[in-house]
């Protein structure tokens, strides 16, 4: 079921999603661009306690949080050209280490990606100022 979500609706789900989410969480999010994905992830970063700006890590692929009970790292997976380079970030270093890992692009990270908590997939709606939240 895709539910559809003003940006402050969207901001709102994603605080309180970051405020449930348990320890070592690994949580996904496909989309086009300019569906919503990072805007999610940077209310459940506030939601896991983040007190700095989120931003996407597109050129970086991994940024590294202060959050409340420890490292949230979110992951944009979209410039990788092969998911062999998948094989790079280290992915059992961030599951031990951090408290949440977020995943924009998951599936160009291919079998490399270890099995996650949670997944969703945003989409574009045809009213410009909202965004649709399906959970997978």
């Amino acid at each position: 079921m895709i539910r559809e979500l003003s940006q402050p609706e969207l901001e709102a789900e994603g605080e309180s999603l970051g405020r449930a989410l348990p320890a070592g969480a690994l949580v996904t999010f496909e989309g086009d661009l300019g569906a919503g994905k990072t805007t999610f992830i940077k209310a459940i970063a506030r939601g896991l306690g983040v007190a700095g700006p989120a931003s996407s890590p597109t050129y970086a692929l991994v940024h590294r949080y202060r959050g409340a009970r420890g490292p949230v790292f979110h992951l944009d997976c979209f410039r990788l050209r092969s998911p062999e380079e998948a094989a790079d970030l280290d992915w059992e270093g961030l599951l031990h280490e951090g408290d949440a890992i977020l995943v924009e692009w998951p599936e160009q990270a291919g079998a490399w990606l270890p099995p996650p908590s949670q997944r969703f997939r945003l989409h574009h709606l045809a009213d410009p100022e909202r965004r649709g939240l399906e959970s997978l």
